[in-house]
């Protein structure tokens, strides 16, 4: 089979003892021609991999896999011993989100072979999801969101970067997009009202916006750029090179606004995903409809808009406040 975008995993094309998987090529390519990412495919195929060590461990033919696997599964991906994709032993307890990630990769693959008319002795349904802890969000103070966006300015000794980095914490707090959104984004998807055009999360379309406060920070960003690349956003050396794709990749944001909140001496933990939180948080505050939140946001879900709704306990004190029957 060919594959020439899409390269599957080493261990399974190269070691013959491992137990194989029906159709399993087949069905990543499956999710390659319906238009899935390659980062999705990838992340797919590593669940797999991962579900592939279990069956070694257990000496298990996937023929043979009966409802009570499922479990030693489960137990399996909540043991510290257990194999990663690529056969490392991490000693690491992996989340429930993690693993019901990975239980949910199953279940897609088994729906694939019912669909190709495979045999198998267990069903998606069979496979039930572990429970999640649901931890109450964190959103650190206006004003701490505030001093953290504009620490760029102050903390970086470079100009350039200073500029590049208080334009992206801008743009993440004025739109709410994803950082890896905002790190893909070309010039051409921001129009002269500050509307950016968004290919988001399962490549859903979608328009955000800017407000006039990150129009000036972008601005003000972009008379350092004496280069003709499309990327909004660069690494300092881009301004040097003919690559198309450069970009300032994600991690190194992550460790910026970190090193950012822990100089100012912030408590709450922040990332990149904290100013998108706070940005609903307060449009939600201020009295935005849900409805236009999830739009802005990309959900498909309005349960999931309603997470972040519902996350600050200002917002609920106010709403208690209000509301209560017997306020005196």
């Amino acid at each position: 089979m060919s594959m020439n975008k899409l390269k599957t995993s080493k261990i399974r094309k190269n070691d013959k003892k491992r137990p194989i998987l029906p159709l399993m090529d087949e069905y990543l390519l499956n999710l390659q021609v319906n238009n899935y990412s390659l980062k999705t495919i990838y992340n797919y195929e590593r669940d797999l991999n991962s579900f592939i060590n279990f069956l070694e461990y257990e000496n298990l033919n996937f023929k043979d896999l009966g409802k009570l696997h499922i479990n030693h599964y489960k137990a399996y991906l909540y043991s510290i011993d257990r194999a990663t994709s690529n056969k490392e032993v991490q000693e690491k307890r992996l989340s429930s989100y993690t693993i019901n990630r990975m239980l949910s990769a199953l279940r897609s693959y088994l729906k694939y072979l019912i669909e190709y008319d495979q045999k198998i002795n267990i069903l998606p349904e069979h496979i039930k999801l572990v429970k999640n802890i649901k931890k109450h969000p964190k959103i650190p103070e206006f004003e701490e969101l505030i001093k953290l966006i504009e620490a760029p300015n102050k903390l970086e000794k470079n100009a350039i970067v200073a500029t590049r980095n208080r334009a992206i914490l801008e743009l993440l707090f004025s739109t709410g997009m994803r950082i890896s959104e905002l790190t893909s984004l070309n010039r051409d998807q921001i129009d002269k009202e500050g509307r950016i055009f968004v290919l988001g999360k399962g490549k859903k379309e979608r328009f955000v916006y800017m407000t006039e406060r990150s129009k000036k920070y972008l601005n003000i960003y972009l008379k350092f750029r004496h280069d003709n690349l499309k990327r909004l956003f660069i690494p300092l050396r881009g301004q040097n090179t003919n690559k198309k794709d450069t970009k300032v990749s994600n991690n190194y944001l992550q460790a910026k606004i970190k090193q950012y909140r822990e100089i100012l001496n912030i408590n709450v933990p922040i990332s990149a995903h904290t100013l998108r939180h706070g940005f609903a948080t307060f449009l939600a505050e201020n009295g935005a409809s849900p409805v236009a939140i999830q739009i802005l946001l990309g959900h498909e879900s309005l349960d999931t808009t309603t997470r972040y709704v519902h996350a600050s306990d200002r917002f609920a004190q106010k709403m208690h406040q209000k509301y209560h029957p017997l306020p005196d």
